[in-house]
């Protein structure tokens, strides 16, 4: 009888480390500080408020709001400085005020791109150093609204975009010394859509994705040995309409 040779393969994941999650006290955010501390990682965590959960399962965590420089960067060095620096960052940080641009106010439509856009750059490059010497890794978190446009949300949108250039502009430029990831999901089913005009929420059959699926897609990434990439990585539904 002919045997069948069959390629057994085993993957022996990189220790998760130390890891520090922006938005990280609720959401997407929160759920990647469950899966990091669960893996055995080290999480810290920045955000506007750290009274959640999230912030409960942090082994560190500063109040900061991202779309302020000093603060942000003021937090990412407190944090290094109490967990002893970084192995990975992970922007989860995020928020939305759609509307139609002429409808949307100047002030409210500009945080949309300080905080998604802006905000990722900010804590990437004061933990890059940190990062680097670990051979760490960053992962930036887009959107499905980074891949297509839709109307009444181009602040968002245009953030989006930006995360998805930014990191692979990233990546090109720091090759060989770090990792980049970018997560690119579709809606999940968090508290991001709460508060808004009902046209601007998810209907009764919107498909929706579990925040802890996600962070158990980001956790594979970080737990990725050193020298092999992830790039990009879309998360959505069977159906999701943004893929491909």
């Amino acid at each position: 009888m002919r045997k069948e040779h069959v390629l057994q393969t085993t993957f022996y994941p990189r220790p998760v480390g130390r890891v520090l999650v922006t938005g990280g006290a609720s959401g997407l955010g929160e759920a990647v500080v469950r899966a990091v501390a669960e893996a055995g990682g080290t999480p810290a965590i920045i955000d506007r408020r750290i009274d959640g959960a999230g912030a409960s399962g942090a082994h560190a965590a500063r109040q900061a709001d991202v779309s302020d420089r000093a603060q942000a960067e003021r937090a990412v060095a407190e944090l290094a400085e109490e967990i002893g620096g970084f192995d990975a960052v992970v922007t989860a940080a995020g928020i939305d005020h759609p509307g139609r641009l002429d409808d949307v106010e100047a002030d409210e439509w500009e945080r949309v791109i300080s905080v998604n856009l802006l905000g990722t750059v900010r804590v990437v490059r004061a933990a890059l150093p940190h990062i680097e010497r670990a051979h760490g890794r960053v992962v930036t978190v887009a959107s499905s609204l980074g891949l297509r446009a839709l109307p009444e949300a181009t602040a968002y949108s245009a953030s989006k975009f930006g995360v998805i250039g930014f990191s692979r502009a990233l990546a090109a430029e720091t090759r060989g010394r770090l990792g980049v990831t970018t997560l690119i999901p579709a809606g999940m089913r968090t508290a991001f859509f709460d508060g808004r005009a009902e046209q601007y929420r998810p209907g009764p059959d919107a498909q929706l994705i579990e925040p802890d699926d996600v962070a158990r897609t980001i956790l594979f990434a970080l737990q990725q040995p050193p020298r092999t990439e992830l790039r990009e990585l879309v998360v959505c539904p069977e159906e999701e309409p943004s893929w491909p």
